[in-house]
């Protein structure tokens, strides 16, 4: 079998099992945040926490709830950095510097998980597990929570209620992350993802020295790693490293993770609004982004001219032989389409044009499908724009599952379109005109500059992956990424939560024959269209200083 032909049943298989998956794990997300009922280990939570379940919150009582929380586990994990040298386990690590502790913690709390750190060389198990992989299942929840509270505010009417924030946080933690990692994480182990406490210990004589690694709880915190788009590796090679991704089917396994929730959460959508029609026309939207953004990366990866890349049957360089391009192609475009931003190769090794496909991934807001809730309300937010722009058209008011899309919501909308590609193009141009930050680059010229604006792009989207080949371990990326990576989740939570709060209150509008039809397939057309348009306009200009030129110059 050709590697192509692999790559190509590799994508399809991928499709199929989420195809599978799609209706019960949905219908299952519905019915945990549709419920009534609490948990008896629910209930001895919110007892612990002082929150009362069934308080229900309009959005500024929502969103407060939600800094609250957020704030709180920054500063617990900027402490516990702080500490690590006089904590236990902590496998004879000393303490963080404190910008190095601020852009983790912010990092993590944001399911950004930018690490400008060697995880196997810095954090002790103490930090890696009850700081690290806690806040892979909490800034999860966090994203599923707002993406929850933006479906009802479609599904209510005259009422800005939207639920109440600490159930919901609790119950996508207790019932839907926690026994889905549990199930990952026996099946990376059964792959031969390592599972263990031990400490630092040699693994025999090499060139120039001996070689020491440290074990640890990979494979549960590998499993909520990839589950809940977080991202942040245990070691620094992340899934490149044989202890956390060692064979093509873990591989595999862990792309289906990356894109379960995500592409779910479309399905819920649908159940919880009343016309599951509305899901799948989201879903396909997704899709169809997701394939093509797939296809178009392996033809990069396999067909890019030039003899070395001939001769060995494409871009091999700093990929993983047990994986080869294939399976690394639809990993890099998988993990910068959702939130992820773990990796199985080298993104900075891809071709110019490869390189520049993960980045336009990101740039697109990571909707398809996103990561865990982000991509779902990301998603819903272009589609206000689709139906927006389809009713100047036509000169109808816009209209979207029932309710009318008036001055309120655009700016709520259009703000949040805003946010991210400020923080990039701002943060990226400061900069390259600075004296100090480029001297990070090991890279000069297209790439150098692709180096910087995929850092900013990856922050600011709360993606997390490196374009490598930049030091981004200085006081000036510590500082103004993970600025980037809280003004780039909460700002647009802001707007998202404003929105939901706006049509709660709405009366539901009649559907007339004027009515734009969502659920058809033209609407599809529509909404992809407007992504890409939109996404086009704003960073062509950029991309054009980076790996456009590069691409084209090679």
């Amino acid at each position: 079998m050709g590697p192509v032909l692999a790559g190509v049943l590799q994508l399809l298989a991928l499709a199929g099992a989420l195809a599978l998956v799609h209706i019960p794990l949905g219908n299952h997300l519905a019915r945990v945040y549709s419920s009534d009922r609490h948990w008896r280990v629910e209930k001895w939570i919110y007892r612990g926490i002082g929150a009362d379940p069934d308080t229900r919150m309009r959005w500024p009582a929502y969103l407060r709830a939600l800094l609250a929380f957020s704030l709180v586990g920054v500063l617990f994990l900027y402490a516990l950095q702080r500490l690590q040298g006089v904590l236990p386990g902590s496998l004879g690590f000393t303490s963080i510097d404190p910008d190095q502790a601020f852009n983790t913690a912010v990092s993590f709390v944001t399911n950004t998980n930018w690490q400008s750190y060697a995880g196997e060389q810095a954090m002790g198990h103490v930090v890696q597990t009850a700081g690290l992989a806690v806040q892979n299942f909490v800034s999860a929840a966090v994203g599923m929570a707002v993406a929850v509270a933006l479906i009802r505010g479609f599904a209510r009417s005259r009422t800005g209620e939207l639920g109440n924030f600490w159930a919901d946080l609790v119950r996508g933690v207790v019932r839907v992350l926690v026994p889905l990692a549990v199930v990952a994480a026996v099946v990376l182990a059964g792959c031969g993802v390592i599972q263990n406490f031990s400490g630092i210990h040699g693994v025999g004589q090499f060139t120039g020295g001996s070689r020491e690694w440290n074990g640890g709880a990979v494979a549960s915190q590998e499993a909520i790693k990839v589950l809940g788009t977080n991202g942040g590796g245990y070691f620094n090679a992340n899934s490149a490293h044989p202890f956390e991704n060692p064979t093509p089917f873990s591989n595999l396994f862990e792309i289906f993770l990356m894109l379960l929730i995500p592409f779910s959460l479309t399905r819920t959508f649908g159940v919880m609004t009343g016309s599951v029609r509305q899901g799948y026309a989201v879903l396909a939207a997704m899709g169809v982004i997701w394939l093509g953004f797939a296809a178009l990366m392996l033809w990069a990866e396999f067909a890019h001219h030039g003899p070395a890349f001939e001769i060995a049957g494409g871009a091999y360089e700093g990929k993983e032989v047990r994986f080869g391009v294939g399976a690394s192609s639809i990993f890099a475009t998988s993990t910068t389409l959702t939130s992820t931003g773990a990796v199985n190769s080298f993104h900075s090794s891809f071709t110019g044009l490869g390189g520049g496909i993960t980045l336009l991934g990101m740039m697109l807001g990571e909707i398809a499908p996103g990561g865990a809730g982000s991509g779902l309300y990301g998603m819903l937010i272009m589609a206000i724009i689709a139906v927006f722009l389809a009713g100047l058209m036509v000169g109808r008011t816009p209209e979207y599952l029932g309710k009318k899309i008036g001055t309120r919501e655009i700016k709520a909308a259009a703000c949040f379109i805003l946010v991210t590609p400020a923080l990039v193009l701002v943060c990226t141009a400061v900069a390259m005109a600075l004296p100090t930050p480029p001297h990070s680059m090991s890279n000069g010229g297209a790439h150098g500059f692709t180096e910087i604006l995929y850092a900013y792009t990856s922050a600011a989207n709360n993606n997390g992956s490196a374009f490598a080949g930049l030091n981004a371990d200085t006081q000036w990326f510590n500082s103004t990424l993970g600025l980037c990576m809280l003004l780039g989740r909460f700002l647009p939570m802001v707007f998202v939560l404003a929105l939901a709060g706006s049509l709660a209150e709405q009366r539901p509008v009649p559907v007339t024959a004027g009515t734009l039809r969502t659920e058809k397939p033209l609407f599809t057309g529509v909404l992809v269209g407007a992504i890409l348009i939109i996404t086009g306009l704003t960073y062509f200009p950029a991309l054009a200083l980076g790996p456009l030129a590069e691409g084209l110059a090679a």
